[in-house]
């Protein structure tokens, strides 16, 4: 089983989960910018995160055999903050960088006004720079979100197809797929969706435009829920196509509008390093 986790952000995840995920049989993500989990000071700590982003965690990816790509945002719980809200005009210069293939996260956190004029500029800075966009719904309220994302991204003149609507659930799922916009599914141990959910899910409306993916963070989450799918599909009834669909040939399709793709990763060399930094840790004495 092949996989491409589509959203999961592995800077706040620890070696054991790369090498666990490498296992599992994950070779590609994608890592969103998203929150710091606490209020950030100054658009000085953007910078600083998206520097890497795009470098010293792609190398650690690579480092265990897994292609790392990302996509650049404010988010939208962020784009509250004033401290934070000048980030927009930065973000040129990283949405123009190698292996970053999509802007992202943005969209809706509490449905707030600055949350929808962020959204509104960072959807016409993917359209400039041909990108697709991530979006994230709120956690409440989430029918409501989903429906005035889909105006937005109208109004904006995004092509559906190149907008992926994520934390779909239920209720949300049709009204997005109505729109041809693709959907976003985040798997969680306890909230969220579920492998049995997704499955019912997949048997109910098929595999088109559709993204499985893990959304680990620091919170109570887990990298391997891609691979738990994958095998709920499989226990369902599904085939091993339609789960290597599902779980990597659908990711690699909607990235790939990006033209930014990297999924040759070369073979990990332990003692390389990045700015003068490797992952290891002295020598066994």
């Amino acid at each position: 089983m092949r996989i491409f986790d589509p959203h999961i952000h592995m800077s706040s995840r620890t070696t054991d989960d790369y090498e666990a995920m490498y296992a599992a049989g994950v070779r590609a993500l994608v890592e969103p910018a998203f929150w710091l989990g606490q209020p950030r000071t100054s658009v000085d700590s953007f910078v600083d995160y998206f520097d890497a982003l795009v470098g010293w965690e792609r190398f650690r990816a690579s480092q265990f055999g897994i292609a790392h790509h990302c996509t650049i945002a404010l988010n939208p719980k962020e784009a509250n903050d004033p401290r934070c809200t000048p980030v927009l005009d930065l973000l040129p210069r990283y949405l123009a960088k190698d292996g970053v293939v999509a802007v992202g996260e943005i969209g809706f956190d509490s449905m707030t006004e600055d949350e929808e004029k962020a959204f509104s500029r960072q959807l016409e800075l993917a359209r400039e720079f041909a990108l697709p966009a991530m979006v994230h719904t709120p956690h409440r309220d989430k029918l409501a979100g989903t429906r005035r994302t889909l105006d937005l991204v109208e109004a904006a003149g995004m092509e559906p197809g190149m907008v992926v609507v994520d934390h779909l659930n239920e209720m949300t799922v049709d009204v997005v797929d109505e729109a041809g916009a693709w959907m976003g599914f985040s798997i969680y141990p306890d909230t969220k969706m579920d492998p049995d959910r997704m499955v019912a899910i997949l048997q109910r409306r098929g595999l088109d435009r559709v993204l499985v993916n893990s959304a680990a963070d620091w919170g109570k989450s887990d990298p391997l829920r891609t691979r738990a799918t994958g095998e709920a599909m499989l226990a369902a009834g599904f085939t091993e196509d339609d789960v290597d669909r599902v779980l990597w040939r659908n990711p690699v399709e909607f990235f790939g509008q990006s033209g930014r793709l990297l999924l040759d990763v070369p073979a990990a060399d332990q003692g390389a390093t990045f700015a003068g930094n490797s992952l290891l840790r002295g020598e066994r004495a």
